[in-house]
């Protein structure tokens, strides 16, 4: 992508305040994507090249720091997407890329696929549905999904909830800066901000998806013949989102809480 060129066009950047997300393709090489996957099969303690090796749905592996995962969660088109849904200085830089849910051809349910919203705050809590979340999502900026392999529909592709963004916003405003708990939200919403429209996160290796941190979203089995490699990281605040701000400079990521809340 030549520098002087935006990573996201203004389109893109209006479906990720209305939609929740957008998909920024070639976000990184489909090389970079194959070096990491060698290193992710070694850590997974399986075969490649044996099925037989393949005997969970799931292989969860820790933070990977390596500076191919630092040089992939940096690219230059990564940053400049940062900056136009973030605002430049307004996030960290990555220094790995958290937590890889490798996903293998399965009939069996994990039991880890029911819609949610990351919470991004008292993860010191020891049961994990007292974490919480609040209206300006303190601690993350955006959730986001890198895809390491090639993801097609069969692929167990996360499934997004389009404009779910906004039904949460609206309902974690009058909570404050206290917020809400995944407890609190599954005894009040059920449905999990059911909004009628779906969207799968498919795409080539090197494919990242951007989403709104209020964006519910879902696992999947993996019901196809390749296994699937991805990475979840959040990308963090510098300084906290505002939704109120006197000088009334907005990116988009607070631009979608304040629409919701119709302050736009």
């Amino acid at each position: 992508m030549p520098d002087n060129l935006p990573a996201l066009t203004q389109a893109q950047i209006d479906c990720f305040i209305t939609d929740g997300f957008v998909r920024l393709d070639n976000a990184f090489s489909s090389d970079l994507a194959a070096q990491a996957r060698s290193i992710l099969w070694a850590a997974s303690g399986c075969n490649p090249d044996d099925r037989t090796t393949w005997t969970q749905p799931v292989v969860r592996l820790g933070d990977f720091a390596q500076p191919i995962f630092q040089q992939i969660a940096n690219t230059p088109a990564l940053h400049q997407a940062y900056d136009q849904l973030v605002g430049p200085d307004r996030w960290l830089p990555r220094g790995s890329l958290g937590t890889f849910p490798i996903r293998f051809p399965s009939p069996t349910d994990a039991g880890d696929t029911g819609w949610h919203v990351d919470a991004s705050f008292r993860h010191d809590a020891p049961d994990f549905l007292d974490w919480r979340v609040n209206v300006h999502s303190r601690g993350r900026a955006l959730l986001m999904l890198f895809l390491f392999s090639d993801v097609g529909e069969v692929d167990a592709p996360t499934r997004l909830r389009l404009g779910s963004h906004l039904e949460v916003a609206h309902y974690l405003a009058p909570a404050g800066d206290v917020g809400r708990s995944l407890r609190d939200m599954i005894a009040d919403r059920p449905d999990w901000f059911d909004t009628g429209r779906e969207a799968l996160a498919t795409g080539p290796a090197g494919t990242v998806f951007l989403c709104h941190p209020f964006l519910v979203h879902a696992a999947q089995r993996n019901l196809g013949t390749n296994v699937k490699f991805m990475a979840q990281p959040a990308l963090l605040p510098r300084q906290p989102l505002q939704i109120d701000r006197p000088d009334g400079d907005y990116w988009p990521v607070e631009l979608a809480i304040r629409v919701a809340l119709d302050k736009a």
